[in-house]
């Protein structure tokens, strides 16, 4: 059997990764590594099983990574924020000659892992990157749609919004002003073109999105994910677009005026004598913010949403296909945590063996997902988890005569 170790274990996301991994049989050893290994070890002993243990990584060292990955047959990549991180670890991964799977969200690193595909295939390992839920879930469900139930495919747009998860630490608001301050890929009319958060043409790609669970007419933003890069060169679409928010809605626009002001600038600033920068001031202030705001709107627990929408030809007849993995418990960490289990699992059941760098619209069959999301989320949720409001989808015809079902009966559409 197999034996995993998942970086950045003890985080929001590779927690779930962990426990998710934990509950099967597939991996024989499971190792946590995390700079922190107080944290690692106590999740160890949480999980209560002989094959979990911890090791103590630094994702910045990347000699160290090397040695900690050793003797393993998969890296499972959780350690963010990519774009500070991941090429340290993937570097690592193809000295060692170790087959990888990541939840990298940064498009500007994404674009660099995939030309290092060439030294993975000669190393003769696979490496799937970007395998969370936006990106990741997202890719193989418009794969889905545009291979198995449309004759041509129009247009792919992603959306999604999540809050309220337990705590939130200056890597993630990090990510958040990284997304916000560099140019955003959009495929628009057949052409990969960048837009930028706080310009014109940015602001024109604002828009609001019902979200089942959320509410309706939320706004939503641009977002720099790998989406709107990848897809188009495996799928022939006009159009993939990518927007996103975070809930509360006044903690956003609280984060989105940071960044505008500048207040991502890391250049100390000397305020009587004591060197403080302003992205230093600006992650602890919404770090506290934060919680004034959740409380304030009585928020109640974490949840989340992300809905892709495939626009499409079938039989010569117009058709929109609406895919929502919907929590009103779980967030980031579940939403993103699990994806990458399920492809860590496919890879160890032989599902995945493609050599080199890939999306995984470019290596997975989208049927063997859904199909393990499902019997994952049924054994720890029960036999009515896939038949919920969270795997929801919305088959809408040229009349608008719109069809609901969950994507488990979807996909047996295909099979059957």
């Amino acid at each position: 059997m197999a034996k995993t170790i998942v970086l950045g274990g003890c985080g929001a996301v590779g927690r779930i990764a962990v426990k998710t991994l934990a509950n099967t049989d597939r991996f024989s050893e499971i190792t946590i590594g995390d700079i922190n290994i107080q944290e690692a070890r106590a999740l160890a002993r949480e999980l209560g099983k002989s094959r979990v243990s911890a090791v103590k990584v630094d994702a910045l060292d990347q000699a160290g990574i090397k040695d900690a990955i050793g003797g393993h047959d998969l890296v499972v990549n959780c350690v963010g924020p990519f774009y500070k991180t991941v090429m340290n670890i993937a570097q690592a991964a193809i000295e060692a000659g170790v087959d990888y799977v990541d939840v990298c969200d940064d498009v500007d690193v994404t674009i660099n892992l995939l030309e290092m595909s060439k030294k993975a295939r000669q190393a003769g390992i696979t490496m799937v990157i970007g395998m969370g839920n936006s990106p990741g879930a997202t890719n193989l469900l418009a794969k889905f749609a545009s291979d198995s139930l449309l004759d041509e495919t129009e247009s792919i747009d992603i959306f999604h919004a999540h809050g309220g998860e337990p705590f939130e630490g200056k890597g993630v608001i990090g990510h958040r002003f990284h997304c916000m301050s560099i140019d955003i890929p959009m495929y628009l009319d057949g052409a990969l073109t960048h837009v930028k958060f706080f310009e014109k043409d940015g602001i024109a790609l604002r828009q609001p999105f019902d979200f089942p669970i959320l509410g309706d007419n939320i706004m939503v933003y641009p977002y720099p994910h790998p989406e709107q890069v990848t897809l188009p060169k495996y799928l022939n679409v006009n159009r993939v677009t990518n927007r996103g928010t975070i809930l509360p809605a006044a903690y956003y626009e609280l984060t989105k005026e940071l960044c505008r002001l500048g207040l991502t600038d890391r250049e100390p600033v000397d305020i009587d004598g004591q060197k403080i920068t302003p992205y230093d001031f600006a992650a602890a202030y919404l770090i506290r913010e934060r919680e004034r705001i959740l409380k304030e709107a009585n928020f109640g627990s974490q949840r989340g949403c992300t809905s892709t929408i495939v626009k499409g030809i079938k039989e010569g007849k117009t058709l929109e296909l609406r895919f929502h993995m919907a929590s009103a418990s779980q967030a980031l960490g579940e939403g993103t945590g699990i994806p990458v289990a399920i492809a860590a699992m496919l890879m160890a059941k032989g599902k995945i063996t493609k050599k080199g760098i890939y999306p995984p619209e470019g290596c997975m069959n989208p049927v063997d997902f859904i199909e393990l999301v499902a019997a994952v989320l049924e054994k720890t949720r029960g036999k009515d988890s896939t038949k919920s409001e969270e795997l929801i989808v919305e088959i809408i015809d040229e009349n608008g005569e719109k069809t609901t079902m969950d994507m488990l009966s979807a996909a047996g559409m295909v099979t059957s």
